[in-house]
């Protein structure tokens, strides 16, 4: 497991740690290539993968599918381990959030979703999703993609 915790630049803020489970939603073409599927930020657009908070009593994995479900429409197969691991801070909370991220590979994505007319879904090519994400941590993992054995 890659794990990446990166500091924030905020000094001396007081806040929270919030677990989140997320997922690098990916698939591959004909010829080999892949693909990741990043989500806008509802905030302010940025890119990311569908992450949010756990249910009670659910598992990292079951969070990570249920949030790619919502955020994204993605079906597919979650991976159980977590890949790895990464942090951030919103711009306006002072909570440090802990995303604990799993591998799912997408085989569908659904017409109709909870979130699917306030978030912005993309597939990027994994050299353009490593550029384009938003989180350096989530960057790093994207990076180890390409030698996973997926």
């Amino acid at each position: 497991m890659l794990v990446s915790n990166l500091k924030s630049s905020s000094v001396g803020a007081v806040g929270r740690d919030v677990q989140q489970a997320g997922a690098i939603c990916y698939r591959r073409s004909g010829n080999g290539e892949l693909s990741v599927l990043l989500v806008g930020s509802r905030r302010n657009g940025r890119w990311g993968v569908p992450k949010g908070h756990f249910d009670p009593g659910e598992s990292s994995s079951a969070a990570a599918r249920r949030e790619a479900f919502e955020e994204a429409g993605v079906i597919g197969t979650v991976d159980t381990d977590v890949f790895g691991s990464f942090s951030y801070r919103k711009d306006s909370s002072t909570h440090r959030y802990h995303v604990a991220v799993h591998l799912l590979r997408v085989y569908e994505i659904a017409a109709e979703f909870p979130e699917k007319t306030i978030r912005k879904q993309k597939w990027f090519p994994l050299k353009v999703a490593i550029r384009d994400a938003a989180q350096p941590g989530l960057r790093v993992l994207l990076s180890q993609l390409e030698a996973a054995p997926l």
